[in-house]
């Protein structure tokens, strides 16, 4: 396998700590060759004292002999005073002297020095107890990570999620849970694998075994979309239950539904059925990365393979049958076929329906003109002496 390397950092955003004395970390994300995910805190005082040193190992590429053959990139020093604003302008510069870091030739992006800069300390794996008086504030990225210091209203509050059974973990990324445990949920990835924190514990946790505290059913899953989008499997499944879909490696399909559970409803002409998103891929997108992805981690379990599941919440999830997906699937392929005219029409993948009879409704007559001699033979004497003096 060679030696251990970075492939990717994010970051993730930045905490307001309180002890030993106010202080702002920054959370990046950092994905390893051996798509292993961890997440570390620095400060930025710390970032800067490693951009230093980076600068010393490298002097011609840090533009210190000629400054025409710089390429590490910038990073302005820190003021003597950072308060929240300044935490926060700083994080789409961060954003982009990370991404800036691993687009540099490998014998800088893997040296020693920026390795151990981003591996795991005993620090980083020490939450906030219970006996904190005032615990960290956490502040997210946006999801496009476009920030604006003039937008901050106070700290984004992370989800709490609660697990409905017992979870045994498959690997060193991944966080066990016990039936009833409490987590803040970090971040919610597509695949179904959710990044979450609990007391001293962090990794990534099946979304199928949480429930949110206030109601049963995820308020963020979004609305089926029967117009569907195009992707390709990389990855063969077969199907487990019957209201999943068995597939090859390659094959194109048209998801009509994103769960946040990891389980899409896809479909396949005429077909549509429950498939893990791990195994999809866009249409004319690089598979090879998203390969690599599920070496390590398959697809996660669904909630109705879960034994001796205890939910808080009286009624069940919301959720709509495959007979339900099939039918108004089938419906809208039978609309989208007919040709234009008259009739039920489609719009942003619903139908609507036209009102009965309109077209067929007859018109009414257009009575004929009258002719010139007949309106004559209606106008008066001294309108018809006017008309003739015109003439």
């Amino acid at each position: 396998m060679g030696d251990l390397f970075i492939r990717h950092i994010a970051l993730l955003g930045y905490e307001k700590r309180f002890v030993p004395s106010q202080h702002y970390v920054y959370m990046f994300l950092v994905k390893w060759q051996d798509l292993s995910e961890k997440v570390v805190y620095r400060r930025f005082t710390e970032i800067y004292e490693f951009h230093k040193i980076l600068k010393e190992m490298f002097p011609i590429e840090a533009g210190d002999i000629n400054p025409e053959n710089r390429i590490i990139p910038h990073l302005p020093a820190p003021r003597w005073f950072d308060g929240q604003r300044t935490a926060e302008s700083r994080q789409g510069t961060l954003t982009e002297y990370c991404s800036a870091l691993m687009g540099l030739p490998a014998k800088i992006s893997r040296c020693p020095h920026l390795l151990d800069f981003f591996k795991v300390r005993p620090d980083d794996l020490k939450l906030p107890t219970d006996s904190q008086v005032k615990k960290p504030e956490t502040y997210l990225m946006a999801k496009d990570g476009k920030t604006n210091a003039a937008d901050i209203t106070g700290p984004i509050i992370l989800q709490t999620y609660r697990a409905i059974a017992d979870y045994e973990k498959s690997s060193g990324s991944e966080m066990a849970l016990a039936s009833g445990d409490v987590v803040d949920v970090v971040e919610k990835g597509e695949s179904g694998w959710w990044f979450c924190q609990m007391k001293a514990k962090r990794g990534w946790v099946p979304a199928s075994y949480l429930e949110p505290l206030d109601s049963p059913d995820e308020a963020e899953d979004p609305e089926p979309n029967y117009a569907g989008e195009p992707y390709v499997t990389i990855k063969a499944y077969t199907a487990v239950e019957k209201d999943e879909v068995t597939l090859g490696e390659g094959e194109t399909i048209e998801v009509i539904h994103k769960l946040l559970d990891g389980w899409w409803v896809i479909r396949k002409e005429d077909i549509t059925g429950y498939f893990p998103s791990m195994y999809l891929q866009k249409s004319g997108q690089d598979p090879d990365q998203a390969k690599r992805q599920i070496k390590n981690r398959g697809a996660p379990p669904r909630r109705s393979s879960i034994r001796n599941a205890h939910s808080i919440h009286q009624r069940s999830r919301k959720r709509l049958s495959q007979d339900a997906y099939r039918r108004n699937s089938v419906r809208f392929l039978q609309q989208r076929r007919r040709p234009a005219g008259p009739g039920p029409r489609i719009a942003g993948g619903a139908i609507q329906e036209q009102p009965q009879g309109e077209s067929a409704k007859a018109q009414p007559a257009v009575p004929p003109r009258p002719s010139a001699d007949l309106i004559l033979h209606r106008c008066s004497e001294s309108t018809k002496r006017k008309l003739a003096s015109a003439v």
